[in-house]
Formats: C-alpha cells, structure tokens, sequence
C-alpha cells in the first residue's frame, strides 16, 4: 500500500509538471482497473472471466465520447454492478448498459447502469420458475384480439400489412402454469415514458437511440415487477435500474384495472432458500469500499 501512495504521489506531481501533456481518460480508466483492490472485485464475481470483462469496458469507455466525460472511478462502479449480475456491457448484445446522463444544474455527466430487456430475460432463466417468456414488436394488422379484462392478446402475423409498429408486448408463463400478457400501444409507451424516464428526450438517450428496445424492456419490466417470480438477485437488479431511470411508484398504478385469474396460482417473491450463489453479489456499499482511501491518477503523458 505505501508503494502505491508514493506512485500515486509520484504520478500526481508528474501531471502538474509543466510540459507535460494531460492524462487522457482512457488512461485513468486503465489505471484504475490495474489497482489491486478493482480487479479482486472482478474476479470475486467473474473468476476466469473478469479479464475479458475489463477489457470490454476499457473499449465501451475508449469508444464512447460523452462517457469519457464521466468520472473514470463512477464508470467502473457502474460497471461492477453488471458485473455482479455476469451481464456483459457490450451496446450491440443489449443485455446491460453503462448510459452518461447530463446533469441539468451542474452541466456533468453522470454514468449510469441500466438493464436492457435481454437481461431481464436472462435473470428471469436464473431462477428456474419460467416456461415462457417473450417480448417483441406488434406490427399494424397483427392484432387479432385485445381482451381488455385479462391482457391477453391475439397475435396473427399473416394479416401483416406493413413495417408500422403499432404496439408493443410482454409474456411470461411460470412452470406452476400461471400466466400473464401485457400488451401497450405505442401512443401508451410514449406516454409513459415522457411521463416516468428521466432520459426520454435526451440526445444521449437510449430512447432516442434504440426506442424498440427500451419499449420492451418497459413492457417486460412493468410485467415482471407486478406478476413475475423475481429472485433475490432480480430485486436488486429492478431496484438499480429503475433507481436509474424512472419513478418507480407510478409503475404500480398501470395495473389498477387488471384482473387476476384466481384459478391459476399466483406467482410471487422467491424464498431466500431458493436463491442462487450468486446473491453474494457486492452491494452499492461494498462497491464504493474498493475505492476507499484510494485516489487514482494515472501518470502523465511524455
């Protein structure tokens, strides 16, 4: 630990030296990842993986501008959340992302990690309690049947007429046999989103970027948050991406007319008992802890 303050102290000094160039952000990203106390965090939770994990969040930040406005530090914090879920960060796979959200009173960005709707899906799989789960795009001329008393929906694709999206949807099915739909128009996506998403609008929005996928990430989710079997490790995930993005409390109120087929049993919480290795997963206070005591600055550029 002394022989890293003093090269902290060393590197500090080199920075403020003049002539020298400024340390690029990608380079202090590097170096915080080569501190002992990071890459033992990775590894606690990926094992064998965690270097290729390092590594693909060296190129989201190395490839992504606005992120590299953010503090490298918060970066990596984000970055072992979806760690802790073994969800890779990679944009174009859609299971989690690292988003830089612009703070409106101090002009900073701030980075964010959000759950796409694939990892749902895939945290769904954990727990073992799921036979079907679906999400997916309703085009005009597809929907055959809406029964508004219990959310189910006729899909017929021979009757598509075109590419115009009308509506989106959510299906789970649990192996006890209960079941669930959630069918919203496009117009009610909208809605909600400009009402509830704090990134709706924004440039740098997934929103604006992927509309699709942050449309069934929000059926799926409102779904799974009122019906679903949600794992201990799920809880925590929901809890860190709807902290991230939206007012959770308005999503209860979706659901205020639905009714619940009292003949099919009613899926809920899952035990502890039931819950996998991996709710040793670190928490939001654990992770803070590896950079306790700690003040990464990378070694100024020749």
């Amino acid at each position: 630990m002394a022989n890293q303050k003093g090269l902290i102290q060393q590197a500090t000094k080199s920075e403020k030296a003049p002539g020298k160039a400024p340390v690029r952000p990608v380079d202090r990203l590097k170096y915080i990842l080569s501190a002992e106390s990071v890459q033992e965090q990775f590894k606690s939770v990926l094992a064998e993986n965690a270097g290729a994990f390092v590594a693909s969040i060296i190129d989201l930040y190395n490839t992504d501008r606005t992120l590299q406005s953010c503090d490298p530090k918060k970066v990596v914090m984000e970055a072992l959340k979806a760690a802790s879920l073994k969800l890779p960060i990679n944009k174009q796979l859609g299971f989690a992302w690292i988003i830089p959200y612009r703070d409106s009173k101090t002009g900073q960005y701030n980075p964010t990690f959000q759950l796409g709707y694939k990892g749902y899906i895939q945290l769904c799989m954990r727990t073992g309690a799921y036979r079907y789960i679906n999400a997916d795009v309703v085009y005009e001329g597809e929907l055959a049947k809406h029964d508004k008393l219990t959310g189910e929906i006729e899909i017929d694709s021979g009757k598509r007429i075109g590419d115009k999206k009308i509506g989106y949807f959510a299906f789970i099915e649990t192996l006890n046999g209960f079941r669930k739909t959630l069918y919203m128009p496009i117009e009610e996506v909208t809605k909600h989103a400009q009402k509830h998403s704090k990134s709706y609008g924004g440039k740098d929005s997934t929103w604006s970027s992927d509309f699709d996928a942050m449309a069934l990430k929000t059926c799926l989710r409102l779904l799974l948050s009122k019906y679903g079997v949600m794992s201990v490790e799920m809880q925590r995930a929901y809890v860190d991406d709807v902290g991230a993005d939206v007012v959770s409390v308005a999503d209860e109120h979706l659901f205020d007319d639905d009714v619940i087929d009292v003949e099919q049993p009613i899926t809920g919480i899952a035990e502890p008992e039931e819950e996998t290795k991996s709710s040793s997963s670190p928490s939001a206070e654990d992770i803070e802890k590896v950079f306790n005591g700690v003040e990464f600055d990378a070694p100024a550029q020749e």
